[in-house]
This record gives C-alpha cells, structure tokens and sequence, in this order.
C-alpha cells in the first residue's frame, strides 16, 4: 500500500472536500481518502498494482478541480509504508 498527498485548487467549501473524497473513494486500488479543505490537499492510500498516482491525478480534475501533477507546483509523492 503506498501513500500520496495531492494539492488540490479550486475546493472552495466543504462540499467540494467530500465530493473529491468520495470520488478517490469510489477509485478502483483506493482504500482511503481524506481531503482537507484549509490545507487544500488530498491523501490517499492505494494498491500501486491496481492504481497510479496518474489515476488520482485524473479523478480529481474529472470533478474540474486542478491537482499538481497536470499544472505548475511540486510533483505529487508518494510514499510506500512498509506493507
């Protein structure tokens, strides 16, 4: 199981937070997904055999909110955490 923190632009209330979440959720290889709306971030655990980073990136802007990796801002990293 890896971990991946995104940037995420363009939420501008809580509801945007959960739809993201719930969107990352419903990701095929997605076991978790926490959005946090003040620090404008998204992290999220997924099976690397079942999702990529690429994969996130592209649930989150089929919403039309903006992540990292399609726009200007530090690459997304992602992290393995031992298991």
């Amino acid at each position: 199981m890896n971990t991946v923190k995104l940037a995420v632009k363009g939420m501008t209330c809580a509801g945007c937070a959960r739809t993201i979440e719930r969107k990352l959720r419903a990701t095929p290889g997605v076991s978790n997904a926490r959005v946090d709306l003040a620090a404008e971030a998204a992290t999220v655990d997924f099976d690397p055999s079942r999702a990529q980073v690429a994969d996130l990136v592209a649930a989150v802007e089929k919403l039309g909110y903006q992540a990292p990796a399609s726009g200007p801002g530090p690459s997304p990293q992602a992290q393995g955490n031992g298991h």
